[in-house]
């Protein structure tokens, strides 16, 4: 690849420590010489640092003190309640690509400490191979039903979970993910203490960082999403002039102070489809997600964020909740990674194009903010071609040509231009998409609900 690295980075570790105990002693071994150690409270985590194992290293325990300032002046967390919290339905679209990771995440749904909560896997493949995986894998799995959606993309998807659902609150992730025990509580508890908020994002976290792809896209991006918190935060629309309002975003934090003013088309930072959950009466009031976007058609991306979009655009809320943890697995081949950042950008000017052609005001939004967030893009890039590391502020950290290829750079930007007409490709598809579905076999569409005792053990 045009502007590989000069050095491919070795493993790193991926280490969860609680602040609260003593501190264990890590050395590296010939594997790991360096470690992303996430500092937890409370099983809640607090911060994340970069740590070397090296031989010459300072002592580890020195090197986790950003953690500890990090962690101060949190505010606690307010138990709920089971009686008080809403009811959920997660929903996961799948086209049963990755067995592996599938079956991991619906042993991780198993665990999950919640009162009430349906699972909805939506089996969004056209057709099924005759050696197919997906009976085993939910055999036996009590709280796990299964829909059809023949209609490609993962919007239609997305839908196929939204009709079928039965929550008070849905929440959405993928098959490449695996989520925390207590992730649904934080969801559901956050809902219970702001009813004001439209939907709820939670913290996305690398399950592995074992290849140069996975080790390259944490170090490019500096998060899932661009951006990593570990503080709750809220999100609403800033007050502006009619025309434009919706545009700019005001993020609060715990005690109500503002920490961040940006343009609404950034909110990336905040929201991936990964880990995002709204009321189902906010999903029904806004309407679908856009079958035009998406994974699986031409425009590649953007259905999360212009739903996320849509919220603040409209004068509702979203919550930011850390304690609400979701690990996903980067793409592991350097092919793979190179293919994602195309579609990342490509399909964030498609999801542009899609709040256009919903709403003309966006081409007043996008023209109020296009100086300064095309002037934080443009530094963004820069400090992308210079090896910079992204993080939670911006860009941060020495220039190193070695921390990941130049190339990724021009793999996302090259996306950019191709995404409106892309779009338009989607929209065009989409007319065949919404026509009454072929008459699919009976034994296709069972809902595979297999009735087990709760005490099961679904692993």
């Amino acid at each position: 690849m045009k502007g590989t690295a000069k050095v491919e980075p070795c493993p790193t570790k991926v280490l969860v420590v609680d602040l609260d105990q003593p501190l264990p002693e890590f050395t590296g071994d010939d594997r790991y010489q360096s470690a992303m150690v996430v500092g937890t409270r409370d099983g809640v985590p607090r911060g994340a640092v970069d740590v070397d194992l090296g031989p010459t290293a300072p002592a580890f325990s020195d090197q986790l003190a950003p953690l500890f300032t990090a962690a101060v002046g949190d505010l606690a967390a307010v138990a709920v309640p089971d009686a008080d919290l809403p009811s959920i339905t997660v929903v996961v679209p799948t086209i049963v690509g990755r067995s592996e990771d599938l079956q991991l995440l619906l042993d991780g749904f198993a665990l999950v400490d919640y009162p009430d909560v349906e699972f909805l896997l939506v089996d969004n493949r056209r057709t099924l191979p005759e050696d197919d995986p997906l009976p085993d894998l939910i055999a036996g799995r009590s709280r796990i039903r299964v829909v059809r959606e023949l209609r490609p993309g993962i919007s239609a998807a997305r839908n196929a979970g939204i009709t079928a659902a039965s929550g008070d609150v849905i929440a959405f992730t993928d098959d490449d993910v695996l989520v925390e025990p207590e992730w649904l509580r934080a969801i559901g508890s956050r809902f219970a203490t702001d009813p004001t908020l439209d939907a709820v994002t939670g913290l996305v976290l690398p399950t592995e960082m074992e290849t140069s792809a996975q080790i390259w896209y944490e170090r490019y991006y500096g998060g899932f999403s661009g951006e990593r918190s570990f503080a709750p935060l809220t999100l609403r629309a800033a007050l502006g002039p009619k025309c434009l309002r919706g545009s700019r975003v005001i993020v609060r934090d715990a005690a109500g102070s503002d920490v961040r003013e940006f343009a609404v088309y950034g909110l990336g930072a905040y929201g991936a489809g990964a880990n995002m959950s709204f009321r189902r009466s906010t999903l029904l009031k806004l309407g679908s997600f856009d079958l035009a976007l998406g994974t699986g058609t031409p425009a590649r991306g953007g259905e999360d964020l212009a739903m996320l979009i849509r919220i603040l655009w409209t004068g509702g809320a979203i919550g930011y909740e850390p304690a609400a943890v979701a690990r996903h697995r980067h793409r592991r081949e350097v092919e793979e990674l190179l293919h994602q950042l195309r579609g990342n950008g490509l399909g964030f000017t498609a999801m542009l194009t899609s709040l256009i052609l919903a709403d003309r005001r966006h081409l007043l939004g996008l023209g109020s903010q296009l100086p300064l967030a095309g002037w934080r893009m443009l530094r963004q890039s820069l400090a992308r071609i210079r090896g910079q590391k992204v993080g939670a502020a911006g860009t941060a950290g020495h220039a190193s040509a070695d921390l990941y290829p130049r190339g990724l750079v021009v793999n996302e930007l090259s996306g950019y231009p191709k995404g409106p007409l892309a779009y338009l490709r989607s929209r065009k598809q989409m007319k065949a998409w919404i026509a009454p579905a072929p008459k699919v076999p009976r034994d296709l569409v069972q809902n595979l609900h297999h009735e087990t005792t709760r005490g099961q053990d679904d692993r």
